[in-house]
Formats: structure tokens, sequence, C-alpha cells
């Protein structure tokens, strides 16, 4: 599946990109690893399930929802400058948790990401340096963060390309791979 360009990462990506190739968004806590498994609607809107803070956030046409289980509390978050393509266009974007409990919600067209504070619920936008492909509209369908890895991963599902991305959310590096994952729609679960 893999041909010999990984360098470090090796086989040991694998897990992670078939999480992302899976097509259901819900996850486990940030340090568990990803599990695979698949949704006969990979069109509906995401969620991430925080067992350790005991959340679920749910990412809908135009915003973020937060549900506090312990307190039954709804909070929506607006991602200000927000974009992304809907069906049928292309995969919906991803909603991924980081290590802290922080939200990332990606944009299917352009390579930009959406980081929701987990304390203060404040959205910062990253526009990611790419190292290749720059004249292309990358955007994201898959996003997971790999605690083994120290940082993210990527499917670009126009391209079928898949990236790693450092914690910073600052730089986006495509990894080479012998598999395409175009019309891959698709996050751990």
């Amino acid at each position: 599946m893999w041909n010999g360009n990984l360098g470090r990462i090796g086989l040991s990506l694998l897990p992670v990109l078939v999480a992302l190739a899976g097509c259901d968004s819900r996850a486990a806590p940030a340090q568990e690893a990803p599990k695979v498994s698949h949704r006969s609607d990979p069109g509906s809107d995401r969620h991430q399930v925080d067992l350790v803070r005991n959340r679920v956030w749910v990412l809908t046409e135009n915003s973020v929802v937060l549900y506090q289980n312990a307190q039954r509390e709804r909070t929506v978050i607006p991602l200000p400058e927000w974009l992304w393509a809907g069906a049928p266009y292309g995969c919906p974007p991803a909603l991924a948790l980081g290590p802290k409990g922080e939200a990332i919600v990606t944009s299917n067209v352009v390579p930009t990401l959406w980081r929701i504070d987990p304390a203060t619920l404040e959205v910062s936008i990253h526009r990611l340096e790419l190292n290749t492909d720059t004249d292309k509209d990358v955007g994201f369908s898959g996003f997971a963060y790999s605690s083994r890895h120290g940082k993210y991963f990527a499917v670009s599902s126009t391209h079928g390309s898949v990236w790693s991305v450092d914690p910073l959310l600052k730089k986006a590096q495509k990894v080479q791979t012998s598999t395409s994952f175009a019309g891959t729609c698709g996050a751990v679960s």
C-alpha cells in the first residue's frame, strides 16, 4: 500500500490513514488509538465525543455546536470566514479533537483550519503553508490528531492526498503514498 518515501513515519501512520478513510466521525478521546467504522451517510453533520471532558462537538452547516453533558448546556460557536463546498461538489469538511480538548474544523476547499479553544471557546483561523501543491485548492475532508506522532494528519478527498500538519497549525507537508485517497470522506471514530 505504501511506497518507500514515508521515511520515519512508515507504516505506523497506517492506522491513522485507515481511520481517516472511514466515514464515521465519532471519536474516542484524543489519547486513544483511532478505530475504523463506516457510515452510510457521509454528508451528515460531523461530531466528536470528548469523553475526558464530557463534551460533544457537532459541526453544522454554519457553526459548531458544543454540548456540555454535565450542565446540559448548548453553545453555538460561529466560524468566521469559514469556506466549504457542499454536496455534490465534495466530501464534507472535518471536525477533530486536539490533544488539549480543542476542536479543529477544516475547510474542504482551502488549506485553512479553525481552532476552537477548549476553555474560552474563542475561534482562531490558521492558514496552512503547504510544502507543495500551492497551485491547487487543497482542503481536507478527513482530519485527526495522532498522539503517537505528535501532529495531525489530513486527507484531501479532491486530490486524494495525505498531509501531516504540525501541532501549531502552521504548516502542512504532503505525505507520499502509493494509494490515492480521492473521494475519501472520513474522519476518526
